[in-house]
């Protein structure tokens, strides 16, 4: 069997920025150790496989590691392949997802991704994360993802994890996001996995559906524009639209290729 594959950067205009994503069409589903096994060989943080289904397209996304309830570069990525390189929609894309129904729009260069609002509520932070960084958060929220929350981007840009005791902690499949008010942009944040073939994820759309709203509320402004301050960094622009986040990036094809099982 051959599949075609594309591997994409999201969240940027440049190659070897942003976040990477391989994305495989299917024409018919594979058995779920098949596509785990395809996310380990491809050794990047998620792939994407995605199944035209009526008029929707019907959209998983796996880890080295597990299969995901959303991702936002992924999905971006996907919309990419289908709008930019596989030409089967010329403007808008509507998946299918265990996050529901999700929406891409390519418009002005740019691809709209509409995702669910995730409202951070306060928290406790466990022992083992506490002990698992070197810098204290002034604020603990969480959603399906911790949110810690700094007073500054040089705390962000500092934070160092013990991944020793990091990868003891069991949030599946959730993450813990840092973040602080941005030095040129709104905020900016880091996002960290643990027991994760990946540890920092370099752009990750999903963490932006706990950020918007919680950032929205502390700057009294619904558009912002965000930062991940990873190695590769990426630059978003996100909307809190009711119960909805739009976050807007660009995308680059990388690499085109064929897998064969």
């Amino acid at each position: 069997m051959k599949l075609p594959l594309y591997q994409i950067d999201a969240f940027t205009n440049k190659i070897f920025g942003g976040n990477p994503a391989c994305v495989v069409p299917l024409e018919k589903w594979l058995k779920d150790d098949v596509l785990l096994k395809i996310a380990q060989e491809n050794a990047v943080a998620e792939t994407a496989f995605f199944m035209k289904m009526g008029n929707n397209f019907h959209l998983r996304w796996f880890t080295p590691d597990i299969e995901m309830d959303l991702c936002g570069h992924a999905t971006l990525a996907t919309a990419h392949c289908i709008i930019s390189e596989l030409k089967l929609r010329n403007e808008k894309v509507i998946f299918e997802t265990l996050s529901g129904k999700l929406s891409v729009e390519y418009k002005n260069s740019q691809y709209i991704l509409e995702l669910p609002s995730r409202d951070p509520e306060l928290a406790e932070l466990p022992e083992i994360i506490k002990k698992s960084l070197n810098i204290q958060p002034i604020e603990i929220l969480k959603s399906r993802d911790y949110v810690l929350v700094y007073k500054s981007q040089k705390d962000i840009e500092n934070i160092k994890i013990d991944r020793q005791i990091f990868d003891e902690i069991n949030i599946n499949p959730g993450g813990v996001i840092v973040t602080s008010i941005g030095e040129n942009c709104d905020f900016v944040s880091r996002f960290f996995t643990p027991q994760a073939t990946i540890l920092e994820d370099p752009v990750t759309g999903s963490a932006h559906c706990s950020l918007t709203p919680y950032w929205a509320k502390k700057l009294k402004k619904n558009t912002l524009v965000a930062q991940q301050l990873s190695k590769r960094k990426g630059e978003l622009l996100c909307e809190l639209k009711e119960d909805r986040v739009e976050i807007s990036g660009k995308a680059i094809t990388y690499l085109k290729g064929d897998i064969f099982l």
